[in-house]
């Protein structure tokens, strides 16, 4: 099916892609959903600066009063970080929040097919979401991992976020297809942490090599996208025998109040962030800033060919 929806751009966005300059897409849950006010706001506007810095266009993408954005003023970001009770939206409900008039933050997923309607190749976030501990029993697996297998847009991340079953993550995305790509490293790395024991499937050491096999997979007509796996900056970095154990008692905690669904997942990053006194969001920050310079260079090199 061709889609006929188009989003509504920033003048910015518009402009970069009248003239062929590079776009980067940004997700908006990790302002509503991932950092409290008012470090939300800070971090999208530092996010968006190192954009701008190396040469690329941000786009943020959300739901506004039921208007799929690519790219938001900065009023827009102010409001939409102040924004209380906000939808987390994935494939699942984006449809149904735009048709309702509703406002809602685009969760990995739900940012791949704004990206993608828009006419982005490429998108920087902090970590993918994917199969969570005790799926077994849950069921409980991200869409974001089908979405990576549907839609052709390049992801960049740390990693799966590190409160995941990281190693059942990796096999359903080779399940699916999907191209996991470690920067500069050997093994996959575990979002706070620059390591989480397992090696990645590809490597790939330049912006440019990465461009090449996202234009490749294109040629080749296979669907989806890639997962650039780039681990967060070794002076940044929280030692995995120092999350381990947080993540183990936050996720103890969360079964223990039922937390359950989307809630899942605030709840763990709220909880990892009170046990380890602050160190786990400016982490997060770090990480992030960290994904938008590597996918502002892939950005660079589709624009460019190179």
């Amino acid at each position: 099916m061709t889609p006929s929806f188009t989003p509504t751009l920033s003048p910015e966005v518009a402009e970069a892609l009248a003239n062929g300059a590079p776009v980067v897409a940004l997700e908006s849950t990790i302002i509503t959903h991932g950092m409290p006010w008012p470090r939300n706001l800070e971090s999208a506007r530092e996010v968006e600066a190192d954009l701008r810095a190396a040469g690329a266009v941000p786009a943020t993408i959300a739901v506004i009063d039921g208007t799929l954005h690519a790219g938001l003023t900065d009023p827009q970001l102010e409001a939409l970080a102040q924004t209380r009770n906000a939808a987390k939206l994935s494939r699942a409900d984006l449809a149904a929040s735009l048709a309702r008039g509703g406002t809602g933050a685009t969760t990995v997923a739900a940012t791949m097919i704004g990206a993608r309607l828009a006419g982005l190749g490429v998108f920087a976030t902090g970590g993918i979401g994917g199969v969570h501990k005790g799926a077994d029993q849950s069921f409980d697996i991200s869409a974001d991992l089908q979405e990576l297998a549907r839609t052709p847009v390049t992801v960049v991340a740390a990693g799966a976020k590190a409160i995941l079953d990281i190693p059942k993550t990796l096999e359903v995305l080779e399940t699916l297809g999907v191209p996991v790509i470690a920067y500069g490293q050997d093994t996959f790395p575990a979002f706070w942490s620059r390591e989480a024991g397992v090696a990645a499937p590809l490597r790939m050491d330049s912006a440019a090599e990465i461009a090449a096999a996202h234009r490749m997979r294109a040629a080749l007509g296979i669907e989806g996208g890639q997962l650039v796996a780039n681990p967060i900056p070794s002076e940044a970095e929280i030692p995995r025998d120092v999350m381990e154990p947080a993540i183990a008692r936050a996720t103890e905690d969360a079964a223990r109040h039922g937390i359950t669904g989307k809630a899942v997942t605030p709840y763990l990053l709220q909880r990892i962030y009170e046990l380890t006194e602050g160190r786990s969001l400016a982490a997060n920050r770090a990480l992030v800033r960290n994904n938008a310079k590597l996918a502002a260079g892939i950005a660079h090199a589709l624009c460019s060919g190179t």
